[in-house]
């Protein structure tokens, strides 16, 4: 299930950076995340690194957005042809 970030965002960026499927990105008055392009870090890292680094707990998972290991894993693979996953 793909993340979300709430309200309570600070826009301090943090979690821009360190998303590596480039799906965290900037709106008005805070980030976003686009579902289509997150796979919870599966692919890349054991754990969401936006949950880590976040100050204020903002980014929690989108029950809108459901999806299995594997459909996350096959996320990754359509956004990175070509390339290994770090962590399957």
């Amino acid at each position: 299930m793909a993340y979300k970030i709430t309200d309570e965002c600070i826009s301090c960026g943090a979690c821009e950076s360190e998303c590596k499927n480039e799906a965290i990105s900037e709106a008005e008055s805070i980030y976003v995340i686009d579902p289509d392009k997150c796979t919870e870090c599966i692919g890349w890292f054991e754990s969401s690194k936006c949950v880590e680094i976040c100050p204020v707990d903002a980014c929690v998972l989108d029950p809108e957005h459901k999806e299995t290991h594997e459909q996350l894993l096959e996320k990754w693979r359509t956004l990175h042809p070509g390339e290994t996953p770090t962590v399957t």
